[in-house]
């Protein structure tokens, strides 16, 4: 999901990030009028995907004035991260060549929702057949994709800040916004962390909610499939779902700001043996250095809160 605005880089910083003009205004999520107005617009947008090569499952207009999502179709895992780093890349290129600009950052209003970067995954054995099915199992979730759903709900807390890696990150991990606030799972269930969708044996897999659209694919990718890989290989098992439980009894809450979550990476033992432990310190060492800098920031809302009242 991504935010277009008509703006140029000029004019953002002139207004200071202020009073910003949306592509389009209200909140129409799917909406017929809002695409064929646009239609030009939007035929070439999806005239350059598929000549660089990132064919576009779904794109369609979100809830919010200028928010565009678009799915981008099913690959293996580096051909997938390649491609939707590109997309991000070229889609800021697109926008800014029609004096439009467009942002994925994570939350750029507190006016409106966050934008996601949602992940999906399968597994495929040497048959290409996906592993996740299993006709003989209850809606079909197989062992592997049982444990590998349990892998991925036990690391999130641990890994979380490779794949929310920046202090605007946090903004979107909010409750009552449709994100996630902790390491919960559920079938069809999109207030869960991990949703798993159930079907055919070329449907059936889980869709990793925590990654949001200023992750960077490369790393939310490898720890979507390395917490599930884990989770294979050492047969964890997930608590129950959110439906089992009728609640969220034993779900853990996520880190809610990047040093509490780098902290918890740099402490982290699987990921050191997921990762490497010289990838582990010298990403968190960015991380801290992004917090630290952070830290130093005296923003208007300090000023407005503090500046005569204390």
């Amino acid at each position: 999901e991504y935010f277009l605005f008509q703006e140029t880089p000029e004019t953002v910083r002139a207004k200071s990030y202020r009073n910003l003009v949306p592509f389009t205004p209200g909140n129409f999520g799917y909406s017929v009028i809002r695409s064929s107005v646009h239609s030009d617009f939007h035929n070439e947008f999806l005239e350059m995907c598929e000549l660089i090569d990132i064919p576009l499952e779904g794109y369609h207009t979100e809830t919010g004035p200028g928010v565009l999502e678009a799915a981008l179709a099913p690959d293996c895992i580096l051909n997938a991260a390649d491609k939707a780093t590109l997309f991000k890349t070229f889609t800021k290129i697109f926008a800014q060549r029609r004096e439009l600009m467009a942002t994925f950052m994570a939350k750029w209003s507190t006016e409106h929702p966050g934008q996601s970067g949602h992940i999906h995954l399968s597994l495929m054995n040497e048959e290409k057949q996906n592993i996740f099915f299993d006709s003989s199992k209850p809606l079909n979730i197989s062992d592997e994709m049982r444990w590998f759903i349990g892998g991925q709900q036990k690391l999130m807390p641990e890994l979380i800040a490779m794949v929310a890696p920046n202090i605007n990150s946090y903004r979107r991990l909010v409750p009552n916004y449709w994100a996630p606030i902790d390491n919960s799972w559920d079938v069809e269930n999109r207030t869960a962390s991990l949703r798993v969708i159930t079907g055919t044996p070329t449907s059936q897999r889980v869709e990793y909610r925590l990654a949001s659209a200023d992750s960077n694919p490369y790393l939310a990718m490898s720890v979507a499939l390395g917490s599930g890989l884990w989770g294979i290989e050492n047969k964890i098992e997930p608590t129950k779902s959110i439906r089992e439980a009728a609640g969220k009894q034993g779900i853990k809450p996520l880190p809610s700001s990047l040093g509490d979550a780098s902290t918890c990476l740099r402490n982290s033992k699987v990921a050191r043996l997921l990762f490497g432990s010289e990838f582990i310190e010298h990403f968190c060492a960015t991380r801290e250095k992004e917090e630290k800098l952070y830290r130093n920031q005296v923003d208007e809302w300090q000023l407005e809160r503090y500046f005569e009242i204390i």
